[in-house]
Formats: structure tokens, sequence, C-alpha cells
């Protein structure tokens, strides 16, 4: 299936900072709760299934990328609001997407 360019600009893909990283053990599987810093459009909450790779420690204060303006979507009893993008690799692990130099947070892809 194919995408049009109109199609591709309804996903708002943004830059934002990790401020806290949570344990979530009722996640179906091993996953984080993340709360992630957008500047203007503020604080959005996510899970993200990168247990593998990442610590809680070395996320805080790491820059991601997200989709911000899909549904709400609940997982367990956690209420997600953006997807955090990565490369998902054979074997589920997740490398996350992220600038190669700081930027604002809140700053769109595109």
């Amino acid at each position: 299936m194919d995408l049009s360019w109109n199609d591709f600009d309804k996903i708002d893909m943004r830059v934002g900072t990790v401020i806290t990283v949570g344990n979530f053990p009722e996640a179906r599987n091993p996953s984080y709760q993340l709360q992630i810093d957008f500047g203007p459009l503020g604080i959005k909450r996510t899970s993200a299934q990168i247990t593998k790779r990442y610590t809680k420690k070395e996320l805080v204060g790491k820059q991601v990328v997200a989709v911000v303006n899909f549904p709400k979507k609940q997982i367990a009893n956690f209420m997600s609001d953006c997807l955090v993008l990565g490369i998902v690799g054979e074997d589920k692990d997740v490398i996350l997407l992220q600038p190669d130099a700081s930027a604002k947070n809140g700053d769109r892809v595109g």
C-alpha cells in the first residue's frame, strides 16, 4: 500500500526528552513506562519494549523521536499518549531513533 504525501503529512513526529522512566510489571512483554517532555506540546507518556538495550538510568535525558498524534491507547493499566520510534531487530531488540545533535523539545520531524 502506497502512502501519499498528504498521508505522510498527517503523521506528527516530534523530538522529546525522556524525563522519567519506570518499571512496567503489568506489561505482557518487558517494558518501561516513559514520560517525555515535548516542550510546547507538554509531557506525554508511553510504554516501550526497550529493556534489552537500555537501562532506566541511561534513558533519562535522552532525546527520542515519537509520533504524538495517535489516539491514546490503553496498555494493561497504563494509558499511552505517544509512540516512541525505533528500529526493531529480529530478536525484538529495539534501537531508539534519536537526533544526532541536540534539538529543541517539540521540534517536528519532517
